[in-house]
């Protein structure tokens, strides 16, 4: 009966129930980057926040690129921005970046591939701080890829980032 049962269940549900990953730790430092909208893990309400450890946690990633913005070669670290999108369990299309002073970018999803763009907390080894684009920059490593250096990028690279929004 109870093979029965089973059977029944998963003509009915498709399959086992899903099995979720471990839920978001809470930040224990001050919150640097809230994440919202279309994400299936949250730890404070329906967002998921993060410290800078937890940012950390991330597996970051080191690269080297000239900017726009910046004088000569510079150093970037941070979190490959897919990872942050999996860590939140992100299901939508597109993200709206918004920084400290209320300025907003529309990111689309195909930018969020392997090799792409970081949330970078350090540059050259450093902490950023408000007056040198920090705490948070969406970087993509410029000198990469000839795609990375338009208009189009170099706009959505938002510094002073402190909220996503994952949108449908």
């Amino acid at each position: 009966m109870a093979g029965l049962r089973t059977a029944l269940f998963l003509a009915l549900f498709g399959g086992p129930p899903a099995v979720t990953a471990d839920p978001l730790p809470a930040p224990e430092g001050d919150v640097l980057l809230t994440v919202s909208g279309a994400i299936l893990q949250t730890n404070h309400a329906e967002t998921a926040q993060f410290d800078r450890s937890m940012l950390e946690a991330l597996d970051p990633v080191t690269f080297e690129t000239t900017t726009i913005w910046t004088e000569g070669a510079q150093s970037f670290t941070g979190v490959p921005l897919a990872a942050l999108m999996d860590a939140v369990g992100a299901t939508g299309e597109a993200i709206s970046a918004t920084a400290i002073n209320d300025y907003s970018v529309e990111i689309p999803a195909s930018d969020w591939e392997d090799g792409g763009p970081v949330v970078a907390f350090l540059n050259n080894g450093e902490p950023m701080s408000l007056r040198d684009k920090g705490p948070l920059w969406i970087v993509w490593p410029f000198d990469d890829d000839e795609a990375y250096r338009s208009e189009t990028i170099y706009s959505r690279s938002i510094w002073q980032l402190d909220r996503i929004e994952v949108t449908e």
